[in-house]
């Protein structure tokens, strides 16, 4: 980890498309000399790929996409891109297969070309992929905003990070009650989750909690989904974003683009909001494609800032200035409370952590930490000699969590698999720091409490300054 990378300004124009390797030119359309279609494959985990496919390749006789591959997400390999969301070219649907079979994949179909399509991953991972690609015998590809940002018909605002557990999700939930404030009928549409029925998901809408249980939510999506909900915000996710798109606009006057992971926005923001974290000094300019909504964005949000050292913070503002130094800086914290300290207060406690933080994340501990720690608890269990199944095996792939219960819930066994975990540990109460209640999915043997965390701006320039400036525009 870098805790300070000196960077040049560069123009601030985004590369539409990023291309490495070797062989035959590429081209959008068949259109020309080489009337063959480029074999490809897209690496992917269930989100960005999708989206890459939907705008740049669905329709593009120019190439023909031989597999999507799969990584991250348990569970969601062996499945089949359907053909109603697949087009005309792909009457079978397209296979979607592990990661580990990319290169006998590349050698067996004799594949063209590969393009990388998932993120907050390091930008020497992005390299090591495109040296495996590469020796295999194919060209590799970073599709860039140019060619996967949709146009909007109504204002977007854009909320995105440089690393997942930047404060995104309070950063979202800030933005839209300064726009419900100021009398807006937001729409939030949220970066995409789809781990069931892609068909059935193509287009997802979330008013009320029964569309929680309608559309069969794993823990994950009902995290982002429900403090909108909440406060009576509509929001959108699924599948196929342009359709999605046109169908939030019919009903919003401010369409807010609500990131996932440290992944680019699907939607060409008027106003794009980034989020960095000093408690990851440097991450800033060393993950893609984090880095890159750094250098594109309009505001940068410094979070936690009640959490980081003093010398962290000032790399992260020297990191910021130098790569993007039109950037508007604004600075917060991100204050934790606790519903019934007196719960934990002196007592033995499991700490439930969001997640995607915790895991591809990177982080060693959250808000829940935080909180037990500012609560007086008298210790933090290790749960991994509880963990069973699938929480095991999380914990074997991602071994810095720790002391910390990342809360996994990609399907119901999963769901029933932390349930077990946290019922095993021999603990006094749980900490529970998930944007949701899991006491709504789950039964918990043993008292619980809730952590709650919000963005709180220090000074000025604040999100409401800047919110204000852009609706007089």
């Amino acid at each position: 980890e870098a805790s300070s990378i000196e960077a040049s300004p560069i123009e601030a124009s985004p590369v539409s498309i990023m291309k490495i390797g070797f062989g035959k030119s590429f081209h959008k359309t068949n259109k020309g000399a080489d009337m063959k279609r480029k074999k490809t494959i897209i690496m992917g985990a269930a989100g960005r790929d999708f989206h890459n496919f939907n705008l740049y390749f669905r329709n593009n006789d120019g190439y023909e996409i031989i597999a999507f591959t799969a990584t991250q997400i348990p569970d969601i390999e062996g499945r089949k891109y359907p053909k109603e969301l697949a087009g005309k070219l792909y009457p079978d649907g397209i296979p979607i297969v592990s990661e580990t079979e990319l290169t006998s994949l590349i050698k067996e179909k004799n594949i063209d070309l590969v393009v990388f399509s998932y993120s907050d991953v390091p930008h020497n991972y992005v390299m090591h992929k495109a040296s495996e690609v590469l020796a295999a015998g194919a060209n590799y590809l970073l599709l860039g905003p140019k060619d996967t940002m949709l146009k909007s018909v109504k204002p977007v605002i854009a909320v995105c990070a440089v690393r997942t557990g930047c404060g995104k999700s309070q950063t979202t939930r800030k933005v839209a009650e300064i726009l419900l404030n100021k009398g807006k009928k937001v729409v939030v549409i949220r970066h995409p989750m789809p781990y069931g029925d892609l068909k059935e998901q193509t287009v997802q809408r979330f008013g009320d909690y029964e569309d929680l249980k309608k559309h069969k939510c794993t823990i994950e999506e009902r995290e982002e989904y429900e403090p909108h909900i909440e406060k009576g915000i509509v929001v959108y996710a699924g599948v196929d974003y342009e359709k999605i798109l046109r169908e939030a606009e019919k009903e919003a006057d401010i369409i807010l683009w609500d990131g996932g992971n440290n992944d680019l926005s699907f939607y060409k923001p008027d106003l794009l909001i980034t989020v960095l974290d000093p408690l990851r000094p440097g991450h800033e300019l060393l993950y893609h494609p984090g880095e890159t909504n750094l250098r594109m964005c309009n505001v940068a949000v410094i979070n936690k800032m009640d959490s980081a050292k003093k010398e962290d913070v000032e790399t992260v503002k020297r990191n910021i200035k130098n790569v993007n130094p039109d950037a508007v800086i604004i600075e917060a914290n991100s204050p934790v409370t606790v519903d019934k300290p007196e719960i934990i207060r002196d007592k033995t406690v499991l700490v439930i952590e969001d997640g995607p933080t915790l895991t591809h994340g990177g982080m060693k501990f959250g808000a829940g930490f935080v909180a037990a720690e500012q609560s007086g608890v008298s210790k933090i269990i290790d749960p991994r000699p509880f963990a069973v199944k699938s929480i095991k095996e999380t914990f074997k792939k991602y071994p810095q969590t720790e002391k910390i219960l990342p809360a996994m819930g990609y399907g119901d066994e999963q769901i029933r698999d932390l349930e077990e975990t946290i019922n095993a540990s021999p603990v006094d109460a749980v900490v529970i720091a998930t944007p949701i209640d899991l006491l709504k999915l789950i039964d918990i043997n043993k008292p619980a409490v809730r952590v709650r965390y919000e963005l709180k701006e220090r000074g000025t320039p604040n999100l409401n300054d800047i919110i204000s400036k852009f609706l007089n525009k």
